[in-house]
This record gives structure tokens, C-alpha cells and sequence, in this order.
């Protein structure tokens, strides 16, 4: 992927329901902080299951301008050393196209007892406030000033050592990477950190998993809150990236809204409750093995549903723009309501010249379903809109033409091959 891949298009001709099986790929919400947690430790840390998506490729150049040592052995496997750090930053050239590269903050300054980290851009979809990790790394002891768009932390000296203290850290909101941040830089403090109101998602608990086995001692992980007791140094460890919910969730969709009869592999079923549980309400009929899901619509037209978004173990913001699809050809009247971020209904604009029956009202998405989408070039916004819009493509008549797909390569392996396996007509067009 160089930048003339960032203007390659989809090709979608709709009208085949999916059938079939596809393997899922590792989580990209998990393999990224777990990237980071290379910094924690002079010893190698060996990843399986690292999926191959650009956001990851973009933090591991990171990690490799920073002074880690990164191998790929094979498609899905990446040795990280990071015995010297020289570059204790991450410039705004890197971080400006992923938001996530804040996560080398907390590392990077427990370890060294410096860091410096530009502002992040990242997707369209409203604020995500850093302040959160500031505030936090503060309470840590941590001295911190932003100029000219930079945050630069560091933690004075006492005793002759550079270490952050424990600390009670309550979050206002429930933040992700501000959980996985600060859980990274308590384990390596002096001291007990408190996490409170602290996020539960499965790829916060990944995280939490990998860091115990390179030796940080953590507790809670998985709940609202999280207990970490600081260690004077982490060793490294092998490690499996769990397998990516969102993206075994688009699948199962793909194949509900098109009637059709699909089985994801190596995935996790107990991570999906809330998906599953809709599913079935729109009339799919799931079963499911130990690391396994099929949906089975036998046919028949998706009922419409009603869909609320939240925090983990709720369900996820980042399925909702798929369910968007769904409603919009599902029978009778459906409403999504998103509660996490704001401004992420920017699909609906492109379904509407689809054809869709679908308007917003503050931030509910009321759609009534048609019985068909007609086919329209339409443009990807951020990534799962992207994705909303490629579902909506397999079941337009005609053809439907999706640009700017370089926000789906950002969350989804080949996504074209593996529709392509469950039987989509879809080909990728090079700009």
C-alpha cells in the first residue's frame, strides 16, 4: 500500500446472497497497544496473529523510527526488540493518520522517564480527548507541557531514579486507549495504580494478558476497575493477538443482509453478545463452536432492528454503521441510536443516494426498508463507514463503485478476497 492504493476503489455488482466460510483476522484494537508494549521491555516480545493492515504497518515504522528492532517473520508474526529506545517521540508525520500512536506515550515515559508525542489526527468521528491520558500520567507524577503540538512528559527525579508513582485515576469517560495507556505506564511505577471507571472492551483485557505473562502484576482487568502493582522491569514473552470481533461481526452482517448463509473461523463467540443477540432478532439463526459462528438466514429478507451503542459489553459503536445497512433493507421500521461518538453517521448521506428510506434525528438513524438499493458511486468516510457501504453495495442492483478505500484497509485484511471466498462479486481497482 503506497499512496496510490490510498485512491483505489471497490467494485461491487450486488445481488448475490453470500454463502460460505472465512477465517478472521486478529484484532487491529489489540495488536496495536500490544505493539506498544515492546517499549516496556529490553527483552524481544514475539506476536502471532498480527493482522496485515496499514494502521499496523504505520505503528510498526513508528516503533522502527523510535529505535525498536522489528522483525516480520511471516504474514501473521512480528518480533519486536527494543533494547534501546534512542528516538524517545513519535513526530506528527506518523502519528497524523492514527490516533492510536498516543499509546507509545505511557510506555515510553515509565520506561525512560521521557517521551514526546505530537497531537494525533486520525479518523473523522468527533473529539477524543488526550486529556484524559495527560491527566492520568499527571496523577503519576509526570511533569507535562504541550507546545507547538507536541506533548512532552517526563517524570522528575528522586532518589536517583526516573519512575512514575502510583496512583487512584478515576476516568470522566470510559477511554480505551486512556485505560490501555495509563495500564501500561502503571507497570512499571512505583506503587499501586487504580483505574476506575476503566474500559472492559476484550482488547483492553488482550492487552492486560500480555503484559502479565512479560511479568506486570494486574488485577481487575475486564471490570470497571483495574489494580496494577508496579514492577522494576518486564521480560519478554510470546504472545497470541485475539481475533477481531468487529471484523467477524461485519461478516455475519454481510451475509444477514443478503440473506445468505455464512461461518467465520478462528474467531470468539463470547465476544460478540451483543451482535449475535440483534442477529438473531433480524432473523438469522446463529450457532456457534468454540471458536467458530454461522449464521443461517435461509433465504429470507433481514426484519429490521433496534440498536443502541455503549461501552463494552454493550453494543459496539464500531458495528453500528453495518447494522445501518441492514436496517435500510431489512423489513419495517429500524432505529440506531449512537451514544459514543458523535458524527458518525456520515454513511447515511451515501446510503440516501443508494436509495435508502433512512434519516437522522440528533443521533438516531430512523430507516424505513426498500426492498432494493440501487447501485451509485459512493465515498468511504472513515472505516467502518467504509465497510457499511461495501454491505450495502452486495445487495444494490447494479453496480456500486465505493472510493476512497483506504480507510478499509486501515481495519480489514483483503476484504475483497474474503467476500470474494463467501461468493461477492467485488474486485479492487487501482487508482
Amino acid at each position: 500500500t503506497g499512496p496510490a492504493a490510498d485512491m483505489d476503489s471497490l467494485l461491487i455488482h450486488g445481488g448475490n446472497p453470500l454463502a460460505g466460510e472465512v477465517r478472521i483476522s486478529g484484532a487491529k484494537n489489540a495488536a496495536l497497544p500490544i505493539l506498544t508494549a515492546s517499549l516496556l521491555t529490553a527483552e524481544p516480545l514475539k506476536l502471532g496473529n498480527v493482522p496485515h493492515l496499514k494502521d499496523i504497518s504505520t505503528m510498526l515504522a513508528l516503533l522502527g523510527h523510535m529505535g525498536v528492532r522489528v522483525t516480520l517473520d511471516d504474514k501473521n508474526h512480528v518480533t519486536l526488540s527494543g533494547e534501546s529506545i534512542p528516538h524517545k517521540e513519535a513526530p506528527y508525520e506518523m502519528v497524523k493518520t492514527m490516533r492510536a500512536a498516543i499509546l507509545v506515550l505511557g510506555p515510553t515515559l515509565a520506561r525512560f522517564g521521557e517521551a514526546r508525542v505530537s497531537l494525533p489526527g486520525g479518523c473523522a468521528i468527533g473529539s477524543r480527548p488526550v486529556d484524559l491520558h495527560i491527566k492520568g500520567l499527571q496523577a503519576m507524577g509526570a511533569e507535562i507541557h504541550i507546545e507547538h503540538g507536541y506533548i512532552h512528559a517526563r517524570v522528575p527525579r528522586s532518589n536517583g531514579a526516573c519512575r512514575l508513582k502510583g496512583a487512584r485515576i478515576f476516568f470522566d469517560i470510559v477511554s480505551v486507549t486512556g485505560t490501555e495507556n495509563l495500564m501500561m505506564a502503571a507497570a512499571l511505577a512505583d506503587g499501586v495504580t487504580v483505574l476506575e471507571n476503566a474500559a472492559r472492551e476484550p482488547e483492553v483485557v488482550d492487552l492486560a494478558n500480555c503484559l502479565m505473562q512479560m511479568g506486570a502484576r494486574i488485577k481487575g482487568h475486564g471490570t470497571d476497575t483495574i489494580v496494577v502493582e508496579g514492577v522494576k522491569k518486564l521480560h519478554g514473552t510470546r504472545y497470541n493477538v485475539l481475533p477481531d470481533r468487529i471484523e467477524t461481526g461485519t461478516y455475519l452482517c454481510a451475509g444477514a443482509l443478503t440473506g445468505g448463509h455464512v461461518r467465520v473461523k478462528d474467531t470468539k463467540p463470547e465476544l460478540l453478545d451483543a451482535v449475535l443477540a440483534k442477529l438473531e432478532e433480524a432473523g438469522g439463526k446463529i450457532s456457534r463452536g468454540e471458536n467458530w459462528i454461522e449464521l443461517d438466514m435461509h433465504g429470507r429478507r433481514p426484519q429490521a432492528v433496534d440498536v443502541r451503542t455503549a461501552p463494552y459489553p454493550a453494543f459496539p459503536t464500531d458495528m453500528q454503521a453495518q447494522f445501518t445497512a441492514l436496517n435500510v433493507v431489512a423489513a419495517g421500521t429500524g432505529t440506531i441510536t449512537e451514544t459514543v461518538f458523535e458524527n458518525r453517521f456520515m454513511h447515511v448521506l451515501e446510503m440516501q443516494r443508494m436509495g435508502a428510506d433512512v434519516r437522522l434525528e440528533g443521533n438516531t438513524a430512523i430507516s424505513q426498508g426498500v426492498d432494493h438499493l440501487t447501485g451509485a458511486p459512493v465515498m468511504a468516510t472513515d472505516l467502518r463507514a467504509s465497510a457499511s457501504l461495501v454491505l450495502a453495495g452486495l445487495v444494490a442492483e447494479g453496480e456500486t463503485v465505493v472510493e476512497r478505500i483506504y480507510h478499509i484497509d486501515r481495519g480489514y485484511e483483503t476484504i475483497e478476497e474474503k467476500l470474494g471466498q463467501l461468493g461477492a462479486r467485488i474486485r479492487r481497482v487501482p487508482a
